[in-house]
Parts: structure tokens; C-alpha cells; sequence
């Protein structure tokens, strides 16, 4: 197939178009009845996942990667690609659903964990695990498997929250908006369905993936962080502003003025290397 079409810079000429057409054909042709496929416009770089009505609309706004001449992650096969038009890719990744990358996150989550599964079917002396670590796992294992309402085969209790978390994050939803649709959604869905109620809850469930971040208070006026030496103090020693703010004599809790949330570095790091889908990329 004559895909020089890639490489022209005129994305509304017809020769383009009628690419992206049989692009989209392709990719409907060896993935039957998938609703998402990777992206490959030169923005999201075959890294993220959207529909395949979004894609086109992708191409046409971004072009392609000039290099993808060879679809092998849409379904082509390497040997039956032209040695002309070959490019190197070192790792050929299936087109999976949604559940199945959901499982993946977990076991880059917990490797130890299901290593130690696997060993006890085999009779083996298990490898030694937190016990708060196992609970997690085990956890996100139960809404992982557990269908959002019976009867359901599309989508897990953890693959709806972390399908709705990402668009929250994408579209800049706040929580007070989230928590609507969440709502409208749990209505419309059966009534004996595992969906959480409101954010608070869904992040509850999330908690266990890690990646979380520290919270840690910070000057009404952007002065200095009250941490380490200062994590004490009740006022800025530099402006003399209250770390918290004006409440009623019958709150037990401080609510502080600003808070600075800060995500550490090195569990993403070890997250990073720990992944399947990232680990040769950082090497």
C-alpha cells in the first residue's frame, strides 16, 4: 500500500484525506470491535488511546508521525510490510482493552505480590510481603475483577473509575462537577451497580495504585512553606499571617490558609522502571 500520502504537508489535499481513510479502515479491519485505538498524530504519539472517530479528526488537525510507515501497532504484521517502507520497533504491543490494562497497572503496581501468587500455585516458598502492600493488592484485584453492574462485560469497577478519573483530569472537571455526573450516572446505571458515589470515594479506590502526593501548608502570601523546621508554626514568621483560617469555636479540625501539593519524584521514577509499557524507554 503506497502510503507516501504520510509525508505530504498539505493535510486538507485529497490525496491526505483519502489516506486517513484507509487508515481508518485498516485499523477497523484488524481490531473488530474495538471503540479506542492508539493515536498516531504527531501529538499524542501512539501513547494515548482514543476513539477511532477522534483519530481521524486527529490526523487531519495534527498529521501523522512521519516515520509510522509500517501500522503494527493497529494490527499490521512486520514480515508482510514492505523492507522498503521497515522501520525498527524493538517491542510489539497487542491492541488490549481497557480491562486488560487496567490488570497491567496493577501487576507494574504490585509485582511482588503477583510473583508471590504465582509461586504459592506452584508449591514454592512464597516470597516474603508487606502485609498493608497484600491488602491493597488484593483490594484492587477484587474491582478490578468485580463487574460495575451484573451482566457487565465492558468495563470492571476500577476500569470505570480510572476511565472517568482520566477525563476528570483531561477536560479540567472540578470535584463539585464530577461528583454531579457521577451521580446522573449512577442513576441511569442498574440500581445494583458498584459505582462510587462521588469523588471522595472514587479516589479512596485509587489510593492503592500509589502515586499519590504530600500535602504540605503553605503562607496565605506565598512567603515560605510551613515544613520541616517550620512545619510547627502557626504564623508566618516573615509577614505574620495565620496558617489557618478563621473558624468556629466548635471545629476540631485547622483549615489551613494554602496548601502546596507536592509529588515526589522517586516513587514515579520507580514507577517508570518498573512498568512493562516504559521500562526499555528509560533504559
Amino acid at each position: 500500500m503506497d502510503r507516501r500520502w504520510i509525508q505530504n504537508p498539505n493535510r486538507c489535499a485529497d490525496e491526505y484525506l483519502d489516506g486517513i481513510e484507509d487508515f481508518i479502515e485498516f485499523a477497523r479491519r484488524h481490531n473488530p470491535g474495538a471503540t479506542r485505538i492508539r493515536c498516531p498524530c504527531r501529538r499524542c504519539n501512539n501513547t494515548l488511546w482514543e476513539t477511532i472517530e477522534n483519530v481521524g479528526f486527529h490526523l487531519v488537525r495534527n498529521g501523522m508521525i512521519e516515520t509510522y510507515n509500517i501500522w503494527n501497532l493497529h494490527g499490521e504484521q512486520l514480515e508482510h510490510a514492505s523492507s522498503s517502507n521497515a522501520t525498527r520497533v524493538d517491542n510489539v504491543q497487542p491492541i488490549v482493552d481497557a480491562n486488560d490494562e487496567v490488570m497491567d497497572i496493577i501487576q507494574d503496581v504490585f509485582p511482588f505480590a503477583s510473583t508471590n501468587m504465582n509461586q504459592e500455585e506452584q508449591d514454592d516458598v512464597p516470597t516474603p510481603i508487606d502485609s498493608a502492600e497484600f491488602e491493597q493488592y488484593e483490594k484492587l484485584l477484587k474491582n478490578a475483577n468485580q463487574e460495575l453492574y451484573p451482566g457487565c462485560e465492558s468495563f470492571s469497577v476500577l476500569t470505570a473509575i480510572v476511565e472517568l478519573m482520566h477525563g476528570k483530569i483531561k477536560y479540567r472537571m472540578s470535584n463539585l462537577c464530577f461528583d454531579y455526573f457521577l451521580g446522573v450516572f449512577k442513576r441511569m446505571l442498574p440500581t445494583d451497580n458498584c459505582l462510587p458515589k462521588d469523588h471522595k470515594q472514587a479516589q479512596k479506590v485509587l489510593n492503592g495504585l500509589g502515586l499519590g502526593y504530600e500535602k504540605i501548608h503553605a503562607c496565605k502570601n506565598n512567603c515560605m512553606l510551613f515544613y520541616k523546621e517550620h512545619e510547627s508554626l502557626d504564623t508566618c514568621p516573615i509577614c505574620n499571617e495565620s496558617r489557618f483560617k478563621m473558624t468556629s469555636q466548635n471545629r476540631t479540625t485547622k483549615i489551613p490558609q494554602k496548601v502546596m501539593r507536592y509529588l515526589p519524584l522517586k516513587p514515579r521514577l520507580q514507577r517508570l522502571y518498573m512498568s512493562t509499557h516504559t521500562a526499555t524507554d528509560m533504559r
